[in-house]
């Protein structure tokens, strides 16, 4: 598979002069951070090098790799560990993404497919969300706009004397529950009677398309309803009329995973911080909706954003197409900034395009 993340078109500056050895030595000291999390020394270095260089050779390259930027010492006497930037430079210019496993794509494929059959798209989404966070031990995101589904029929169902559920069921499966007020006294006979009128307007409309019809025809129910159908009518109207330009629906799945790997009180801290990140949804949603701009998987790491700018974690993002290729929404999984970006790439790719294609077939 070719690397599929936005890579940019040329290493910047002294980057790009890096000679060979350098980059071994860089690339070795990504490689076990992105295993261990721990800083390497260069005696270690030494001995990992397919080529023979003394500890005091790699020390000095390793100088040259920390005045450009890309590593540092976490401590006086400790080894070094890749910085911010050193990260993004592995990714653009020295990271290959392999295909993903047999395995793994006939577990996503089956899966996926069968919480469809059960669920429907919806059930697919819970369903990614919860795959990728166990495959990858971070936690699995999805953001979706659920404006273009297409309704199969909508009921109303009596909670108390002055309130109301009206469900929308759409043609995927998935169901939309709202709780409404309601005109006192309501008769079952309303609640029929208002079902019966909507679902002869909305039946195989999407939202936007059956909200357009359903102001057009508020007089003419005003004229054939009972006075109380009518207003149940026009209470579910103005309920959905809000979510007709684009409902978002943010999934998050596997928070506890990102707990697995704490090392230390600072670990838990960041990782305190992330979950405060993700309840606040806003900034979730701002960072996928970047996910969404062009093609291919977006790679976000530390404060490159203003979510992860405290918590130091990464997310690793790809866009979902709808039946006429338009960006549907995006799927990604959140974790540590030394995620294996190598394989958690290609597998978060596939489960976008089978969640796309399971969108283009329902």
């Amino acid at each position: 598979m070719a690397a599929s993340a936005d890579r940019p078109a040329a290493e910047s500056g002294s980057l790009a002069n890096l000679n060979a050895r350098a980059r071994e030595i860089f690339r070795r000291i990504v490689d076990s951070y992105l295993s261990t999390g721990e800083p390497v020394g260069s005696r270690n270095l030494s001995r990992m090098l397919p080529i023979s260089l003394s500890p005091a050779s790699v020390r000095n390259v390793m100088q040259d790799l920390e005045e450009l930027g890309l590593i540092y010492a976490p401590h006086a006497s400790a080894g070094r560990l890749p910085t911010q930037q050193g990260l993004r430079f592995f990714v653009d210019a020295l990271l290959d993404f392999g295909d993903l496993g047999r395995e793994d794509r006939a577990l996503i494929d089956s899966q996926m497919r069968a919480a469809a059959e059960g669920g429907g798209f919806e059930g697919a989404l819970a369903e990614a969300t919860s795959l990728l966070s166990n495959l990858t031990h971070g936690a699995g995101v999805v953001l979706t706009t659920k404006s273009d589904l297409r309704l199969r029929q909508v009921e109303f169902v009596r909670l108390e004397p002055n309130r109301a559920l009206a469900v929308l069921v759409a043609e995927d499966g998935s169901v939309e529950n709202r709780v409404i007020n309601a005109p006192e006294g309501m008769p079952a006979s309303a609640l029929i009677e208002a079902s019966n009128f909507l679902n002869s307007l909305v039946r195989g409309r999407t939202l936007p398309e059956a909200t357009v019809e359903i102001e057009a025809s508020r007089r003419t129910a005003r004229e054939e309803l009972d006075g109380i159908a009518a207003r149940l009518v026009e209470a579910g109207l103005a309920s959905w009329s809000g979510a007709a330009g684009g409902r978002e629906q943010l999934i998050v799945r596997g928070q506890a995973n990102l707990l697995d790997d704490v090392r230390a009180a600072e670990d838990l801290e960041r990782i305190r911080t992330l979950f405060a990140d993700l309840e606040t949804k806003r900034d979730v949603i701002e960072l996928l909706h970047r996910a969404e701009q062009g093609e291919g998987v977006k790679i976000f790491i530390g404060s490159e954003n203003k979510l992860f700018s405290l918590s130091g974690s990464s997310m690793i993002a790809a866009p979902l197409h709808d039946r006429e290729h338009n960006i549907a929404g995006v799927l990604g999984v959140i974790g540590p900034t030394r995620l294996n970006y190598g394989r958690i790439v290609p597998m978060v790719e596939y489960a976008a395009q089978v969640l796309g294609e399971i969108r283009r077939t329902r």
